[in-house]
């Protein structure tokens, strides 16, 4: 069953393009007319291409990797930062800073000093302060804040990178490139989709349009980890099951070696009495 139909689309506008003067040639195939000169998409070919991303985006968070989104135009990033924020994945929604993924060692220091900031405030050490410094440290520690918050937690390289507007984040889209990075984008009439290994075709300006696909996205990946989950559940209550298995079969080879020795202790003591019966005969004679 898809996950979104063709009305849905309709209603949130994701079929609107730009003007077509300011069309990619490349989203050629996407396009399905022109009226009033501004393109129109093909609403059936971002339901396939959105169905596509989905289900490539279920599978890796299934494996429980990351997907970095990053959406720093004015119309998408409060959507993000909403939706994002309860899947617990990273997302960039200010200004994207360069070579966060090229150099990622550099931002991991930068994550470093922030959580360094923190320690402070716990420990006592920021009391110990000069009002100045405290000051700076604590600008310091705003500004860390509002660039590298939502990535705090991401220890390594994303698994794939979700972008809203190719254009705006061409420089995002050459680095995750040349780490060989999975895309995800919406892709309006004005990009370019070539590079971008999963494009979904449709309105990149409307809040209406980028939070109707990324609420399907967020269910994707809501599944994904779900079904995580439920297998770590099953993983577990079997390996329970093997180690009850294994004390049973260990309790089972235990009775067996209590029964045995009982028996070589009752043939034992027939030995004897028998030995002794002879003796007794002998006597007698």
């Amino acid at each position: 069953m898809s996950r979104t139909n063709f009305n849905e689309l309709l209603e949130a506008g994701v079929h609107f393009g730009h003007l077509k003067r300011k069309w990619n040639p490349a989203m050629a195939p996407y396009i399905f007319m022109e009226r009033n000169g501004i393109h129109i998409i093909d609403l059936q070919k971002t339901e396939i291409k959105l169905e596509e991303a989905c289900n490539a985006i279920k599978q890796i968070a299934k494996s429980g990797r990351k997907i970095l989104f990053v959406a720093t135009k004015k119309q998408a990033k409060d959507i993000v930062a909403e939706k994002i924020a309860a899947t617990n994945m990273p997302y960039v929604t200010e200004r994207w800073p360069g070579g966060m993924l090229t150099n990622f060692p550099t931002i991991r220091r930068a994550v470093k000093k922030m959580t360094s900031i923190d320690k402070m405030a716990t420990d006592g050490t920021f009391a110990n302060l000069a009002k100045r410094e405290k000051l700076q440290v604590t600008r310091q520690r705003a500004k860390l804040e509002k660039m590298l918050g939502s990535i705090a937690d991401m220890t390594r390289l994303p698994a794939a990178m979700f972008v809203i507007d190719v254009c705006k984040e061409h420089i995002a889209v050459r680095e995750a490139k040349r780490l060989n990075i999975p895309l995800f984008a919406i892709v309006d009439t004005n990009s370019d989709p070539s590079p971008i290994d999963f494009p979904i075709p449709g309105n990149d300006d409307a809040s209406k349009s980028i939070s109707l696909i990324l609420d399907k996205i967020t269910d994707a990946i809501k599944e994904g980890l779900e079904e995580r989950k439920l297998e770590k559940d099953k993983e577990g209550s079997s390996k329970d099951k093997g180690k009850s298995d294994k004390s049973a079969k260990g309790d089972f080879k235990k009775s067996r070696a209590r029964k045995s020795k009982t028996e070589d202790e009752e043939v034992e003591e027939l030995e004897d009495e028998v030995s002794a019966d002879a003796e007794i005969e002998e006597v007698e004679e």
